[in-house]
Formats: structure tokens, sequence, C-alpha cells
């Protein structure tokens, strides 16, 4: 090979290198554009729930509803929305709700006897367990314990206002001990009522529970479907205080078999404990 030749191929090989090297550099500095780059949590199927400083792609573990009926996660990752709150079994408490706008479709007035001579809103209770507050009432004054009915449904309005007179009174973090927020009071559903005896005495207040009334109902609001909703020692479950004058209805065979296993209706679904 002459000089010549050498020198012309020993050109061409030193623009091959250079022009390689060029493209591999422009890959590595190059990166992704703005418009390329994804901002965590803007994706259309992360839940509103879900941590904005998430990786692309993350998974985090569903929530699992502890209710018998489907309930979907609310803005604030904690509170979720009961999804049939119709249901007889649905659980409200202070991280499980009722819609804004849910009301009771079959409300009737139980034919027992209230604290109070007025029909008026929270005389009602829901048809089923209006049925069975009856039943109840009248085998309590077959025995000799005649009871009354204090309180039963409250609408969403009627509890806001109600809650908020209890936290000008003693403050919020008082009244959540007593009360609950709108939307996760259990009266809302139209299957709760509070009772005391046939007097009044002591209603919805912690004298009840020495009372042969109270007394009676541990031992027999379950035959008819009712539970104490809020039970002595399991405050850091329920979220409340003990009101043995708080019934729940949720049907016999349920409210047999949280009596029988001396729990919460919180523990027997399975929900996460609720402390606050």
């Amino acid at each position: 090979m002459t000089p010549k030749k050498r020198i012309t191929r020993l050109l061409i090989l030193a623009s091959a290198v250079a022009l390689f090297a060029g493209c591999e550099s422009s890959k590595e500095a190059g990166g992704n554009s703005p418009s390329d780059t994804s901002t965590p949590g803007t994706s259309a199927v992360t839940s509103p729930s879900a941590n904005p400083s998430a990786t692309p792609g993350s998974t985090s573990k569903p929530t699992t509803s502890p209710t018998p009926t489907p309930s979907s996660k609310g803005t604030d990752g904690a509170e979720q929305v009961a999804a049939k709150p119709e249901s007889m079994t649905v659980l409200v408490n202070k991280q499980f709700k009722l819609p804004d706008t849910y009301k009771p479709s079959d409300l009737v007035y139980p034919d027992v006897n209230f604290v109070f001579a007025e029909k008026i809103e929270k005389r009602m209770m829901r048809q089923e367990a209006a049925g069975a507050l009856e039943k109840m009432f009248a085998a309590a004054k077959n025995d000799g314990t005649p009871l009354a009915g204090v309180s039963a449904y409250r609408s969403h309005s009627t509890q806001t206002t109600l809650f908020n007179r209890y936290v000008q009174k003693d403050g919020e973090a008082a009244a959540k001990k007593y009360s609950a927020v709108p939307g996760h009071s259990e009266h809302e559903t139209g299957l709760a009522i509070d009772v005391s005896g046939s007097t009044g005495k002591c209603a919805a207040e912690d004298c009840f529970g020495g009372t042969p009334e109270a007394k009676w109902l541990e031992d027999h609001a379950h035959e008819y479907g009712f539970i104490i909703r809020y039970p002595k020692g399991k405050e850091a479950v329920t979220g409340y205080q003990y009101e043995p004058w708080h019934l729940r209805y949720v049907g016999t065979q349920m409210a047999k078999d949280i009596k029988s296993k001396n729990t919460t209706m919180e523990e027997y679904l399975n929900a996460v404990p609720v402390a606050k």
C-alpha cells in the first residue's frame, strides 16, 4: 500500500470514529424533554387519595371494606363513603360515613312510647327496624320494664346543627367523644335509637347504665335484632364513650353473633379500630 493510500484510509477511519462518538454523546446528554416529564399523581386513573409523592407506576394496597357492602375511599385517604347505605348492616362510625345526600326511603313512625308527644323527625325509623322495636318494647313491658324512645332518625342537616351546638359548648375534641360529625352518625341511617325508661329519667345520661331498663336491654335487645352499639370497655374500638341507651338495629342473626362474642360491630366486621 502506498503512503498516499495509507493516509487516505486513516483519515476515513478517524472520521467514522468521530461520527460514532458524536451520536453516543447526544443520547447521554439529551434525557427527557420537559414535555416528556410527567408529574406524579396526575394520571387519570390515580385515586384522589393517592400520595402525590408516589413514583409513577407504583401501586398501593387497596382498601378493603369491612362492611358487607362495598365502600369507596374518600378524598382524605381515611374517610370512606358507604356504597350501599341502605344495607341493614352498613357500618357508620368515625371512619365510615353515609353519602351527604342519603335519606332512607322507608322511614315510618313506630308504634311505641316516646318521651315527647310530637310526631316529629326523631320519632321515625326504617320500617324493618321500627317493627322490631315495637316487638322489643312490648316484651319489655310484659317483663315489667317499660321503655320509651328518646331520639331515633336524624337528617343530615339536623345532625349538623346538633354537632355544631356541642362544639360551641364543649369544644370539638370533647364533642367528638359523644357526638358524631355529620354523615358519621348512626341516627342518619334510620336504624339507631336512644332509649330510656318510660319516665324518661336518665335519658341519654350516664346514670341510665344502672337502671333495670338498661339491664333488660343488655340481656334481651339482641333477641330483636338490636345491639348496644357503644359498649363499656370498647371506647378505643368504637371511638365513643359507653352509651347503654344507644341501640342499633342490625338484624337478629348479626345481633346474636355480636352478643355471643361480646364484641363490637367494628370487630365483627373486621374493620380498622377507631381510636379518635
